[in-house]
């Protein structure tokens, strides 16, 4: 999907745009930022808390003339009303994501997925930009831990901000684990295997969905371009065991090394199998190409939608991690065109 990220209808829609990505040197903030940089924009403003991360970052796109890099948090109201002056397209990726980290610091996972959210909320709607996109997470379906449910209520702060007397659309793009990203599985089964061992499984059921970077910042970008408004495009990915993963891993980088593994037991907070989509929302959901689109039914007493009677059941099993799982040599081969192996 990378190829198509300079086709016509994305060039001409980003073109000469005011673009502000809080969470702008994150894994997937980064990207965003990199790709939107190639479809010819006014301004791309990278916002982040993280100094060094900005640092590096204004290194690495050095002569990048639209690159503009802005220091805060999106905790800050009073920051982000700065950052947002002018803006017409906000990607908003901040985030606190590490599950464990979020189970034992709720205080700071409120702060930052539900009060930041509301801040990017508030100051989008003041300064009248024209779209939001919120980045979510398959973790915000069915919550068990901290991190899913703020997830979950920073979905809930989008869809509703669409309501009243405002020239700003919301909407959101939820998708599961973006493969080799910052603090993700692979680099940590990396850094196990250079160390020789073990590599540590929570559990030997255990399966994710994975998609590659450039796929998920390809269908973000589509969704910024297509949103009318209280959409959460839903990224449709591969799923696999993570026994799978941690074995092709092995045998592809742990050549010639006895590696052992060693199963830990599942972290605070973590789920055997992710859903893409809880039950209810498979009855509303309209399946394309490559995502599903929800539209959340609307059930404010004097604004109540229709209920639709079509029965989307059959979408359970394609939103289950657990549901079509690749076979061991897909995995192998989806590591390879990502050239991860």
């Amino acid at each position: 999907m990378a190829s198509k990220l300079n086709d016509g209808e994305l060039m001409k829609f980003y073109d000469g745009k005011d673009i502000l990505v809080t969470g702008g040197c994150g894994s997937i903030g980064r990207e965003i930022v990199k790709r939107l940089l190639q479809l010819k924009p006014k301004r791309v403003r990278i916002f982040d808390q993280h100094e060094s991360g900005l640092f590096h970052f204004q290194q690495e796109l050095e002569g990048q003339q639209a690159a503009r890099f802005l220091l805060g948090s999106v905790r800050d109201k009073e920051r982000l009303k700065w950052a947002m002056e002018g803006v017409d397209i906000v990607f908003h990726a901040a985030a606190l994501k590490h599950v464990p980290l979020c189970e034992y610091n709720s205080y700071d996972a409120v702060q930052t997925n539900v009060i930041g959210t509301q801040n990017v909320i508030e100051t989008a709607r003041e300064a009248s930009v024209q779209r939001v996109i919120a980045i979510s997470t398959d973790k915000a379906v069915n919550p068990i831990n901290t991190m899913g449910a703020t997830k979950l209520l920073s979905e809930k702060l989008i869809m509703n901000a669409n309501f009243g007397e405002s020239k700003t659309r919301f909407s959101c793009v939820r998708f599961g684990n973006v493969l080799d990203s910052d603090g993700s599985v692979i680099p940590i089964f990396r850094h196990q295997i250079m160390a020789g061992g073990p590599i540590t499984i929570t559990s030997e059921d255990m399966t994710r969905f994975f998609m590659s970077l450039d796929d998920a910042t390809y269908l973000i970008l589509k969704a910024g371009m297509t949103m009318q408004g209280r959409e959460i495009f839903i990224l449709k990915m591969k799923s696999m065991k993570i026994t799978d993963l941690a074995a092709i891993l092995m045998e592809e980088m742990g050549r010639g090394k006895k590696l052992q593994t060693k199963v830990i037991g599942v972290r605070p907070g973590e789920k055997l199998h992710e859903l893409l989509m809880n039950e209810e929302e498979c009855l509303h959901a309209e399946e394309k190409e490559d995502m599903f689109i929800l539209r959340p039914q609307i059930n404010v007493p004097h604004i109540m939608t229709a209920e639709k009677t079509q029965a989307n059941r059959g979408f359970m099993a394609k939103c289950t991690s657990a549901g079509y799982l690749l076979g061991k040599e897909d995995v192998r081969q989806l590591l390879r065109e990502n050239k991860i192996i």
